[in-house]
């Protein structure tokens, strides 16, 4: 059975580096598909592939969207009976020109709210021996928010509906001034990539026993910082930066296991180790 393997968010940057690395590392009877929110990027950045001699297909893809979504998980049934690597790698940006209650609604629906409908979607396809990834920051610790802040985020016994109620109550304290004041990070990503890696470890318990029998591995992982277009305007010196290219590097390696391998299992990964949730 050919290797079926989804990078959403994956028309440029990290997300086009992986599938570039997962075409060249799973080799040519795999299918990787490439998926992007605007088709004509997305078949632009297909043809760059293609002229390295690989052959990823194309699907679009707006996580944001709930039927967008469906489609995708329904075209991986009908085609393939299910799915082997999917790396949730859709991301928006922070804007330097609009204030977090400007742009928190926008952040927290595609980076929090599109994780869920990928998991929601695509977790019920997951094969023997599959890998299902988010990527996330190092940022995504509750090391990163107030003490009184973590029973929100009690991977132990809450939902991932009662995570996407907790950052929507999150939105509306952005948006109406109040987030700061309860301990709330000013910086948006935080508590988002908090949520994230939060929703990851809740979708491995729920996961836990089936996962355990078919060889089912669920983490986040952090690329570390990548020189991207995302990236460049928050940080002056990007010399340390890696390019796309050397961050999939690690981001594929987790995502193409060996069967059989157990650990990491319900983790934030980065460069191949465990960052503590707490």
């Amino acid at each position: 059975m050919d290797t079926v393997a989804v990078v959403t968010g994956s028309n440029q940057g990290l997300g086009f580096a992986l599938v570039e690395r997962l075409c060249r590392d799973l080799g040519p009877d795999a299918i990787v598909y490439l998926t992007a929110r605007d088709l004509a990027r997305g078949a632009e950045a297909v043809q760059q592939l293609e002229s390295k001699g690989l052959s990823p297909r194309l699907h679009p893809l707006d996580v944001t969207n709930d039927a967008s979504v469906t489609a995708l998980a329904d075209r991986l049934r009908a085609e393939h009976g299910g799915v082997d690597i999917v790396i949730s790698n859709a991301a928006a940006r922070i804007s330097k020109e609009l204030t977090p209650a400007e742009q928190v609604a926008a952040f927290i629906d595609t980076n929090n709210h599109g994780t869920f409908r990928v998991i929601r979607a695509l977790g019920p396809l997951l094969r023997e021996n599959s890998r299902f990834l988010v990527v996330a920051s190092g940022f995504g610790s509750l090391k990163n928010l107030p003490p009184h802040l973590h029973d929100h985020f009690d991977t132990e016994t809450k939902s991932l509906e009662e995570m996407e109620h907790l950052m929507d109550h999150y939105v509306r304290l952005v948006e109406t001034g109040q987030a700061t004041a309860q301990g709330w990070s000013e910086w948006i990503n935080i508590p988002s990539k908090i949520a994230q890696v939060a929703s990851i470890r809740i979708f491995a318990r729920l996961m836990s026993e089936e996962a355990r029998r078919k060889g089912i591995l669920i983490d986040a992982v952090c690329p570390g910082l990548v020189d991207t277009a995302a990236s460049r305007p928050w940080f002056e010196d990007m010399s340390s930066a890696q390019s796309p290219s050397q961050a999939a590097v690690d981001v594929a390696w987790l995502a193409t296991l060996p069967a059989g391998t157990a650990e990491p299992y319900g983790e934030l990964v980065q460069h191949r180790r465990i960052i503590p949730w707490r």
